[in-house]
């Protein structure tokens, strides 16, 4: 029979060996895509800063991204997200940029 000590060296000498190798070569992890996160009415208002007939009021409107499954609606926290940002206005600064950037492309001429 194999004396005890000697097994659990051999272990710990592999375990040892293992953890080396992790220090030296980490694995990188691909960050998983997170599953889309869908809303509820209350929530979308929540999210929002809205009231609940004012939800319903956009959605009647045709203003506001929505999924209906029978009679629920559901709403998509990335389309809200991106329906927000697509109301940003841009600053002085940004306008005055394109503007530039635009004449440049025409060759400084006004059209």
């Amino acid at each position: 029979m194999n004396n005890p000590f000697e097994v659990i060296e051999a272990r710990l000498s592999v375990i040892e060996k293992l953890l080396l190798d992790l220090k030296n070569n980490p694995k990188t992890v691909e960050p998983t895509e997170q599953p889309e996160r869908l809303l509820t009415v209350y929530d979308a208002a929540e999210f929002l800063s809205l009231t609940v007939p004012t939800i319903y009021s956009k959605v009647s409107k045709g203003e506001l991204p929505v999924m209906k499954r029978g009679k629920r609606l559901y709403f998509s926290a990335n389309e809200l997200m991106e329906y927000l940002k697509a109301g940003r206005k841009k600053s002085n600064a940004e306008i005055e940029k394109e503007a530039e950037e635009y004449l440049k492309k025409k060759g400084g001429h006004y059209v």
